[in-house]
């Protein structure tokens, strides 16, 4: 076992910038997701065959997740959130490729999944309820508490990116030990393992997502008592 097998290789430069794998990876992940959700939109029909049938329930699947988390913010959250979830899925699972490492055992390319989903929270927060209204309630309810407010947007991030490269990393290592020992008598149960362990991680850092930005987008409200009561 080479460094190769935890750093991504540098596979050329375009300027400062270096091109790994991993950034090859996810461009081939955007690229392939893209082109199958356009071929899925032009083909719509009023009698869906199978693989519409499989498309629409994962959308309504991930719509009740949503609606059970922020349900008065669905259509709003639907495109960003399943976008994660359908990217982290097919990222996590392409590390069964032979020859393709996973882009989500990069810290790299964690951190930047995580920094979207901060930048999101921000986003959506100061979009529903505007800048001022927003920031205020980094002051509720004492201004004493600005610093942990502050503290804990920077932990959740970091806890963010390093639990799901942790967890695939792991995983990929732990699976490559395995075949190293037992050689190719015990496939099945590696690759089941992989399977369910790469749709739980990108199920959990989805959900953790959408907490994140449904706190935002409800933050002024949850800091609030209901107008009956600010009246009594």
């Amino acid at each position: 076992m080479d460094g190769s097998e935890l750093f991504p290789s540098i596979l050329f430069r375009i300027g400062p910038l270096q091109i790994t794998g991993t950034v090859i990876t996810t461009w081939a992940i955007v690229a392939a997701i893209g082109s199958a959700a356009w071929l899925l939109s032009r083909r719509l029909r009023l009698q869906p065959g199978a693989l519409q049938t499989l498309a629409e329930g994962v959308v309504i699947a991930m719509e009740g997740a949503i609606r059970a988390v922020a349900p008065d913010h669905v259509k709003l959250l639907l495109p960003f959130i399943a976008s994660l979830w359908i990217f982290l899925v097919v990222a996590n699972l392409c590390g069964l490729i032979p020859g393709v490492h996973s882009p989500t055992r990069d810290l790299s390319a964690t951190a930047a999944l995580a920094i979207l989903v901060f930048l999101s929270v921000h986003w959506f927060g100061i979009r529903s309820q505007g800048l001022k209204r927003y920031l205020r309630h980094y002051l509720t309810p004492s201004p004493i508490l600005l610093p942990f407010h502050l503290i804990s947007e920077v932990t959740r991030t970091v806890a963010l990116a390093v639990r799901l490269f942790g967890n695939i990393m792991s995983l990929e290592m732990a699976a490559l030990l395995i075949l190293l020992v037992a050689g190719f008598l015990a496939p099945i149960p590696i690759l089941m393992l992989h399977i369910v362990e790469a749709l739980v991680q990108a199920y959990i850092f989805g959900m953790l997502a959408l907490i994140y930005v449904a706190g935002g987008l409800q933050s002024q409200q949850l800091r609030q008592p209901p107008q009956g009561e600010r009246h009594e």
